[in-house]
């Protein structure tokens, strides 16, 4: 008889995973964090830090840090995903081997899958079956305020009730507030656009062109952002939400974003590769502007400022032009819709 699993793994020991890892442990939790490179996850062990995302925010006793994935895996009863979009399948891959029946999966990974433009919930659910339990957490969080016990709320989303109500009770907190919906669509496309609208707000600030072409930017992204999303069978109010406007407006207006950082990059004359050796970490958006702009096509709808990012990534446009490009176009009734 298998032995009954109770316990949570995070998957993924970067900035992010390692933040929630904190959260979990601080709400009485004893998650498992898991990370592939043996070496370093010895060295985590040692130092109860870690040095390479998190330097300043100690790892509880209460964390378990493991680099042999079917060892993290096999006695969890939740995994939460917290890897890079194009990372998501190969990992779920991995670990069906060692999956139960009763084995939930979460993820705060934040994108659509690079090549197939799916929503991750569709990955997950082509590679581990249609009935199991998802689930996906999201909104306006950076991982070093979540991990130094500041204020802050995001979203976790489910179509299980008993998961998305079981979930959000493990990171809920006096200083984290979990709110729950069920639109996995909704809050997968906020939080996957709003990346490469923080690109086109770290070009624009990086520019100099203001706090008025900041905040014009934001409100017509956002405008980008509903129409994909709604589009994709998201609901308007969830793109209105933590996981849409919310954390559009902290990625767009806050230094701490990676894909405004390589916006910045970007308006200071350096090119693609060159602007991601900059930020040093991975910028979501530079993979997910071109699933948007495809997606938006097959669809018919307008993107006019990922257009114009996936130009600048590409070499295609120079940031200049890419802005003076946005503001050329005709003037037209202002609608979110």
């Amino acid at each position: 008889m298998e032995k009954l699993r109770t316990g949570i793994a995070v998957l993924g020991a970067g900035s992010w995973g390692t933040a929630l890892a904190i959260l979990l442990a601080r709400n009485g939790e004893s998650p498992v964090l898991w990370g592939r490179d043996a070496s370093r996850m010895e060295a985590m062990a040692e130092t109860r830090h870690n040095e390479a995302f998190l330097p300043e925010y100690p790892l509880s006793r209460d964390i378990g840090l493991e680099s042999d994935l079917e060892t993290a895996v096999s006695e969890a009863q939740d995994l939460l995903l917290v890897v890079p979009s194009h990372a998501f399948r190969g990992l779920l891959h991995s670990i069906l081997p060692v999956l139960s029946a009763e084995t939930r999966i979460a993820w705060a990974t934040k994108g659509f899958e690079p090549g197939s433009g799916k929503l991750l919930h569709q990955v997950a659910a082509e590679e581990t079956g249609p009935e199991r339990p998802l689930a996906v957490l999201s909104g306006p969080s950076f991982a070093a305020e979540v991990a130094a016990d500041l204020p802050g709320a995001v979203t976790i989303a489910s179509r299980d009730e008993c998961f998305r109500e079981q979930l959000a009770a493990r990171f809920h907190s006096p200083r984290f507030r979990v709110y729950s919906s069920d639109d996995v669509v909704g809050v997968q496309v906020g939080g996957a656009v709003k990346n490469v609208l923080a690109i086109a707000a770290g070009i624009a600030d990086g520019l100099g062109y203001g706090a008025n072409a900041r905040a014009a930017l934001i409100t017509r992204g956002l405008a980008e952002l509903m129409r994909l999303g709604e589009a994709l069978g998201g609901r308007r109010e969830t793109l209105m939400g933590l996981s849409g406007l919310g954390d559009l407006v902290l990625t767009c207006t806050d230094d701490q974003s990676r894909n405004r950082q390589l916006g910045l990059a970007l308006a200071r004359g350096m090119d693609l590769a060159g602007a991601r050796r900059h930020v040093g970490r991975v910028t979501e958006g530079a993979d997910t502007v071109y699933e948007v702009v495809r997606r938006a096509k097959m669809l018919g709808l307008e993107v006019p400022i990922s257009q114009q990012v996936a130009r600048v990534l590409d070499g295609d446009a120079s940031p200049e032009h890419a802005v003076e490009s946005l503001l050329r176009r005709d003037s037209r009734p202002e609608t979110l819709s």
